[in-house]
């Protein structure tokens, strides 16, 4: 019994020796692990920081550089100040109106630079509306004039200077101005419209040209747009014209309005019914074969040609 106790006791102590050095490298691994996630943790940190820190510094040079770009606080003489520019800006616009007034009403002096073979101011200018294919009708209307000898003369006399009045071709050049061009060559009683092209669609515009024209060309009281299907008696036209004489803005001719006809074959159809919409009415308009303006009107048609909207249909 004696001899086994010491055996016993040096086998407890060496297992008490390897239990502690389990212990020991178990606790070491533990150790390093947690240093290592708090490198990581140490390293995500200041990176953090340190991008922070960079943002800050990129938005203060960006404030520093945009800082001088800031608008100023209005004072009281910029409010002043720009009050008086719109104070000025609606003077300037009402002054540009009464400009234009005063053109219309032929006010100031070398407004228009007047082209044509009359000096003497006429009664009327008479234009007769044609197109390519009116040569038989031009004929017959100038059969009319001259059916006594000088017959334009004479009516140059009595203050009337009419003459026929066409644009050009859509291709310009082409075998109708050609034949236009030559027919004027040899009758001279041509207004030719270099800037508009004739065409049935284009009539409402051919009114505008046709009066800014006439005006630049002859000083006369009244100017006169007349269809080639029309016995224009001049002699009534005269004295028409002489009882209307004094009148500003004044307009002599139909005034159309009410239904469209779209119906081809019925009276009044209209050609072109289908650019009037669903409701197929007119809005008030100047139309008809004979349309006389006095020479202020015409006048305001020839200044306000570029933004003018002019309906003057046949």
């Amino acid at each position: 019994m004696e001899s086994s106790l010491p055996v016993s006791t040096a086998s407890y102590l060496k297992s008490e020796r390897r239990s502690k050095s389990r212990t020991l490298q178990t606790t070491s691994k533990s150790s390093v692990i947690m240093a290592f996630l708090s490198c990581l943790a140490w390293l995500y940190v200041a990176g953090r920081l340190w991008q922070d820190a960079e943002n800050r510094m990129l938005l203060a040079n960006l404030l520093k550089k945009n800082s001088g770009q800031r608008p100023k606080v209005l004072t009281v003489d910029d409010k002043l100040l720009a009050l008086g520019c719109k104070d000025l800006e609606r003077r300037i616009v009402e002054a540009e109106m009464e400009l234009t007034m005063a053109k219309s009403n032929g006010f100031l002096k070398n407004q228009l630079q007047l082209t044509g073979t009359s000096s003497k101011k006429l009664l009327a200018f008479v234009g007769v509306y044609t197109g390519f294919g009116g040569r038989l009708r031009r004929n017959i209307i100038r059969g009319s004039w001259m059916s006594e000898a000088n017959g334009l003369k004479k009516l140059e006399e009595k203050g009337i200077v009419a003459q026929f009045v066409i644009g050009r071709s859509a291709n310009r050049g082409d075998s109708l101005d050609r034949n236009i061009d030559e027919e004027n060559r040899a009758t001279k009683d041509f207004l030719i419209l270099e800037n508009h092209e004739e065409a049935q669609e284009e009539l409402a515009k051919k009114a505008k040209f046709f009066f800014s024209r006439a005006v630049q060309m002859w000083d006369a009281e009244f100017y006169v747009k007349v269809d080639d299907n029309v016995d224009l008696k001049f002699d009534e036209l005269i004295e028409l014209l002489q009882s209307h004489r004094g009148q500003d803005n004044g307009y002599i001719g139909c005034m159309k309005s009410g239904e469209v006809v779209a119906e081809k074959g019925r009276p009044w159809y209209e050609p072109e019914w289908w650019k009037f919409g669903d409701q197929k009415s007119y809005f008030r308009h100047a139309a008809g074969s004979v349309i006389i303006l006095s020479k202020s009107l015409a006048q305001y048609v020839n200044i306000n040609r570029q933004g003018l909207f002019i309906s003057l249909r046949g």
